[in-house]
């Protein structure tokens, strides 16, 4: 059942192909049917014409072969034409199909798939499916119109003969079953090879660079033969079985041959059976036997094209875990972000939340930092309020409305995420600068350099128009992030996320990138960092401990209070902790309700210490 609802979903995926592929199959029957009359007219050409001397009869009967073997050879060239089309034209379906669905995916999605093997599924697993449609069909039509066919037209022929395909017939009906319930599951243990083989050369290939720096060129040529070697392997045992079936089918087609002959022999002799007669059989026994060949093989290919079919269907049923809410609001009203006792884990298997009761509240327009350690739980806090995962339990809300509200292109659009890991795409920097906005001008693209401090070094690339190659390897890692940054600033959203994303950045950069941001109005900004430079002047500082939020405030409150903050700021030499203290003390006696106006509630204005 499941395969064949496999084969129902890719089905759809036929289009306007489907004329093509009704045209192939009216020419393979076509071709079949002309093909089954010519030894039948071989025969009387034989038993009438030559025996009775008819001149006239023979010409006749032989042109009417001629024309009936023009006529199927043309049929034959016409399903090869719509079967190419219907083909290609299928799989680049499929693929497009496939490969939208997959921009569909969550992020929890994505977890669920290796990337290699998703690349196998969209490229390998699609080309077995084309084939098989392409080879497989004509086969698989011809051959049981051809046994049937030639069955029943040799039973008219000789009763007495047809008498030993029931011999035959089942035991190769047995030995195919035998092998393709053999080969079915194997052809599945060969494309999980394939996607280890892809996993490791891409791996190598991303990482080249930190190969050659760490000298072990032999390590992953090592690991890569052992990969291939399981691939090999893998489909030597698989290809072993399968190609059984020629040698078997051939010899039953040799014994066959000779007991046919040994007792059509006998007939002729006994006067019982014409020679054009046993001549026309032996035609009709060729067939039948190619015809079992032919039906074997595309078992064989089938049995392949199905565990394919299967493992792009698994692609293609996967559920997408966020879907945008049924007439979502489509406007994000302003920058404001609240947690609301939001816990999350990334599996509802895990055993442990990495966030747990996050409360939190950032003001529209403010600019908030976010401290811990590693595994903290940072950029998952982050990545929840674009909504690139779910909470678990509680409610994320972004300009006062739940996010699982909004529609989700527009959520995103209002809430700009420099991510951790900076990625840039083959091209130019204008290319990869308008993913943010398609319609910026080179005005606004250049304006957004300078924020983000790339016009430093845009001249030096070659300007907008320098080629920054494949994933940006043209330029440094500093140099991407500034990019980033800029391609983010150019969607000019109501929230902006900066994940760790001047790591790469001297500290002269970094404070210019963010005196920068400071002067852009009517923008949260959120800024994941390691540095406590980088968030001193926010309006908000969080720290978060083991996925809870243990302290809130500005630089000089946690100063006063907190004791992890007082470690970072010691150990990266922001201040020393006597100085550091009195010139908070002094700012907080100063002046601090003029830093944050309030009664110290929601925006964080009062320390606070989570559970």
């Amino acid at each position: 059942m499941a395969a064949k609802g496999d084969l129902g979903l890719v089905a759809r995926y036929l289009g306007r192909y489907r004329r093509d592929f009704a045209l192939a199959t009216i020419f393979a029957f076509a071709e079949s049917v002309l093909e089954l009359t010519i030894p039948f007219q071989m025969a009387y050409i034989v038993d009438v014409g030559i025996a009775q001397a008819k001149l006239d009869l023979i010409y006749l009967s032989g042109a009417q072969m001629l024309v009936t073997a023009l006529v199927a050879g043309g049929c034959g060239l016409g399903y090869a034409r719509a079967s190419a089309r219907a083909a290609m034209g299928f799989g680049a379906n499929l693929r497009e199909a496939e490969y939208a669905h997959l921009q569909g995916f969550a992020f929890s999605n994505l977890d669920e798939f290796e990337t290699s093997s998703l690349v196998t599924r969209m490229t390998t697993d699609v080309t077995v499916v084309q084939n098989a449609l392409m080879m497989g069909f004509r086969p698989l039509l011809r051959g049981p119109i051809m046994l049937v066919m030639g069955l029943l037209i040799a039973c008219t022929m000789s009763v007495q003969l047809a008498l030993v395909f029931l011999v035959t017939l089942p035991v190769l009906a047995v030995v195919l079953a035998i092998i393709v319930l053999r080969v079915a599951p194997l052809y599945g243990v060969m494309q999980g090879a394939m996607d280890r083989l892809n996993e490791a050369l891409q791996e190598d290939l991303v990482a080249i660079r930190a190969i050659k720096a760490y000298v072990r060129e032999d390590y992953v040529a090592e690991r890569f033969e052992r990969v291939n070697e399981l691939l090999a392997k893998s489909s030597t045992r698989t290809f072993r079985i399968a190609v059984l079936n020629t040698p078997i089918f051939q010899l039953s087609m040799g014994v066959a041959s000779v007991c046919l002959l040994w007792f059509g022999g006998q007939m002729i002799m006994a006067g019982t059976l014409g020679v054009g007669t046993l001549t026309g059989f032996m035609s009709y026994v060729l067939l039948i036997m190619n015809s079992l060949m032919m039906i074997s093989s595309v078992f064989l290919l089938l049995a392949r094209a199905i565990t394919s079919i299967h493992r792009i269907c698994e692609v293609l049923r996967e559920r997408p875990a966020l879907t945008s809410a049924k007439d979502g609001l489509t406007s994000v009203p302003d920058g404001g972000v609240r947690f609301c006792d939001v816990s999350f884990k990334y599996s509802a298997n895990a055993r442990k939340d990495v966030l747990e009761h996050v409360s939190l509240y950032f003001a529209p327009g403010s600019t908030v930092g976010i401290l811990g350690g590693t595994g903290s739980g940072k950029t998952s806090l982050v990545q929840l309020i674009a909504r690139l995962y779910d909470a678990s339990t509680g409610v994320v809300e972004v300009g006062g409305h739940d996010v699982r509200d909004y529609d989700l292109a527009s959520l995103r659009e209002a809430v700009g995420i420099v991510l951790q890991k900076n990625v840039l795409f083959s091209g130019t920097v204008r290319d990869n600068l308008r993913w943010g906005n398609p319609d910026a001008t080179d005005e606004e693209l250049l304006e957004a350099c300078r924020v983000a401090c790339a016009d430093e070094f845009l001249e030096r690339i070659g300007g907008l128009d320098g080629d920054l190659g494949q994933g940006g390897v043209n330029v440094s890692g500093g140099q991407k992030q500034r990019l980033c940054i800029a391609r983010t600033l150019l969607k000019h959203p109501k929230v902006i996320v900066f994940d760790d994303s001047t790591s790469a950045v001297d500290m002269k950069t970094d404070a210019r990138i963010r005196s920068g941001l400071a002067a852009l109005g009517g923008m949260t900004k959120v800024i994941v960092a390691q540095r406590v430079s980088s968030v001193v002047e926010s309006d908000q500082i969080v720290i978060l401990d083991d996925g809870r939020v243990h302290a809130t405030g500005t630089h000089a409150e946690l100063l006063m209070h907190d004791h992890i903050y007082q470690e970072l700021c010691a150990s990266q030499g922001v201040a020393s902790l006597h100085e550091a203290v009195g010139a908070a003390q002094s700012a907080l006696n100063a002046g601090a309700q003029a830093v944050h106006p309030g009664d110290g509630g929601e925006d964080g204005a009062e320390v606070r210490h989570g559970s």
